[in-house]
């Protein structure tokens, strides 16, 4: 079955409306083995664009080019390139899952409980932390999913 829409009419959208820079190239997911679809390709660009998004978040991006998509697709899609070391996912707060781009630099993630900041550190900056993790209780942390719930500054002088 064809798709609905082409991917030069996804790739010309994006271009119309400013997203080129978040496009995944059509090598980026075929040397990964996948399929080139539209889908794909507007869920990997939401996730580069929003950063940290939850499934919902990525959907609603994706809408705005492509009406049609389920939140199931972005659920799929999501999982497909998370398998394939596209995107990963951080359990940040008590909120649920939220995905990010992989090509960023390794790194955890700060989150305020109070105003839902999130802030990202160099995974170095937890060195002496899981360490001592280590040292002590023989714990191998997992650095890609590492949140450390708190207040930020701003809010931490509130009352």
């Amino acid at each position: 079955m064809r798709p609905l829409i082409s991917a030069w009419v996804v790739r010309y959208t994006y271009s119309f409306f400013g997203y080129d820079k978040h496009m995944a190239e059509q090598h980026e997911l075929r040397d990964k083995g996948l399929r080139l679809t539209p889908q794909r390709e507007l869920v990997l660009a939401a996730v580069r664009e929003l950063g940290h998004s939850t499934p919902e978040e990525v959907a609603a991006n994706v809408r705005l080019t492509h009406p049609g998509i389920n939140l199931s697709t972005v659920y799929r899609n999501l999982e497909t390139l998370e398998n394939v070391g596209l995107v990963q996912h951080s359990h940040l707060g008590h909120g649920g899952v939220r995905y990010h781009a992989s090509n960023e630099d390794l790194h955890a993630h700060l989150n305020c409980e109070h105003c839902g900041a999130i802030i990202e550190v160099p995974i170095g900056a937890t060195a002496s932390f899981t360490q001592a993790l280590l040292d002590d209780y023989g714990f191998h942390t997992d650095l890609a999913h590492l949140a450390i719930a708190g207040r930020c500054e701003s809010c931490f002088t509130k009352p």
